[in-house]
Formats: C-alpha cells, sequence, structure tokens
C-alpha cells in the first residue's frame, strides 16, 4: 500500500503521538480492499456540507410499531454493520428501544442512534478531534485521527456510539469503517449530500408507517421544520441542552 508523504512541522523527535496522529489524519484515504477506502470523513466529508443548513429528524413514537425493525435492517444493510451473536461487542448505529410509563401502563416503542447535536460532548472529550461537526450539523468521525480510546462512547448521553472489535469484511466504499476505532450513525451522509434521505427513514416510510421524517430545520418552508413548529416535540435528555438534532413527537 503506497501512501503520500507526510509534512511534519515538527522534527520527527520533537513530535508527540497526537502530534503524529493528527498528521496522519491528514491523509484522503487508504485502500482496505478492491473499491474500499477507509475516508477520513474529514476533508472530503465537510466539502460537501451546506453551512446553511442543520439536517435532522423528527420521530413520531405513536406512529412506529413495536414489532417493527425495518428501520435497523435498512441501516444495517446500507452500512454494512451487522449482528454477529455478540450483542456487548457488536455495532449498533440504530436500535429500537422500548418503553412503559409505569404510571400509566402505556408502551411505546422509538429508534436511537446519534442524536447529532449542536454542542455534543463526543466532540468535547475526543484527545485527537476524530469526533467533529460538519457545518450542516451531521456529527462524524475521522477515521485516520481516531485511536480508540472510547472517550466518547463514555460522554454520549445516548450510548449511540459502537467500538468495533471484529475483523470486517464485505465494507460499504460509501461508509468506510476501520477496527480498533469508534462508529456511529453518519444519518446516512453519502445518500444526503446526493439529495437524498437515510436509509432508515425510506424503510420506514416503504413500511407505510410514516414514523420518521428527515430535512432542513433551518429551512422554515421544509416539511420538517413546519412540523415542529405545528405541534410540541422534545429532545431526549433535553435537561442536558445539547440542542440535538433529532426530535421525538408523542415521547
Amino acid at each position: 500500500m503506497n501512501l503520500p508523504a507526510l509534512k511534519f512541522s515538527k522534527k520527527p523527535g520533537e513530535m508527540s503521538r497526537r502530534d503524529l496522529l493528527k498528521s496522519g489524519g491528514a491523509l484522503a484515504t487508504v485502500t482496505l480492499a478492491p473499491g474500499v477506502t477507509l475516508m477520513a470523513f474529514g476533508g472530503e466529508a465537510t466539502a460537501a456540507a451546506d453551512p446553511g443548513k442543520r439536517w435532522g429528524l423528527l420521530i413520531d413514537v405513536n406512529k412506529c410499531d413495536k414489532g417493527c425493525t425495518e428501520c435497523v435492517t435498512a441501516c444495517s444493510k446500507e452500512n454494512g454493520w451487522k449482528d454477529t451473536g455478540h450483542p456487548e461487542t457488536d455495532a449498533q448505529w440504530i436500535r429500537k428501544v422500548d418503553l412503559k410509563d409505569m404510571a400509566t401502563g402505556r408502551e411505546i416503542s422509538a429508534p436511537v442512534m446519534c442524536q447529532h447535536c449542536e454542542d455534543a460532548p463526543c466532540i468535547d472529550v475526543c484527545p485527537t478531534s476524530a469526533s467533529f461537526k460538519r457545518p450542516d450539523g451531521i456529527v462524524l468521525v475521522d477515521k485516520h485521527a481516531c485511536i480508540g480510546c472510547r472517550y466518547c462512547m463514555m460522554a454520549c448521553p445516548y450510548k449511540a456510539r459502537s467500538f468495533i472489535h471484529e475483523d470486517l469484511e464485505d465494507q460499504k466504499a460509501h461508509a468506510p469503517r476501520g477496527k480498533g476505532t469508534v462508529e456511529s450513525c453518519t444519518l446516512c451522509v453519502h445518500r444526503v449530500d446526493a439529495g437524498g434521505t437515510p436509509a432508515c427513514v425510506e424503510a420506514c416510510n416503504t413500511t407505510g408507517h410514516g414514523a420518521m421524517m428527515f430535512g432542513d430545520l433551518n429551512d422554515p418552508e421544509s416539511e420538517i421544520a413546519k412540523a415542529l413548529a405545528s405541534y410540541p416535540s422534545v429532545a431526549l435528555r433535553d435537561d442536558l441542552r445539547l440542542n440535538p438534532g433529532v426530535r421525538y413527537s408523542n415521547l
């Protein structure tokens, strides 16, 4: 594997491990297998972002069927992660969570994923700046800069991040992964940049449930912005004041 030469601002003997990791993070791609590259999710992904937008989701739990996991299946197929039979270590970009109000007996089910916070704690604690937020609000992980310390996993109040323990096969070219790194929902950034919607939203609409809505929160004329202005919604752990890009109605 031939990599471009690195340019160091310090002599190698004067560089710290963090300096070296940041220099390595400047690389664009590393070939993993024919047709598959471990993209940095840095320069390329950020360049495609529109700073005037804030992408987000609105999830109506009244429309979310408890027995339906089509959003999870769609995410798995789209991004190349899967259930390997080891729930304690398996990747989980999106999961269904069942809740019951003990006072009333009401039971609901809702998908939970990275909430793409405006003030993301995962970014604050990352020692290498691997966790970052695009100008359009999508939170990603730069795989070249991630050292697998898992501080971001501990900081995330939504348990939305996973650590890749296993060797990887059949990776998707548009969804770079890497053993020893952390990953989470990307809002299907490759689809968004192409003018599409996340796979989970598309799958939910296909089932006829229509529990998930995706769009630009900054555009008052968008369907999602109009919905948020018309009826109440809440953010998970709203008390933390993280201003997530994902909101829930009828929770």
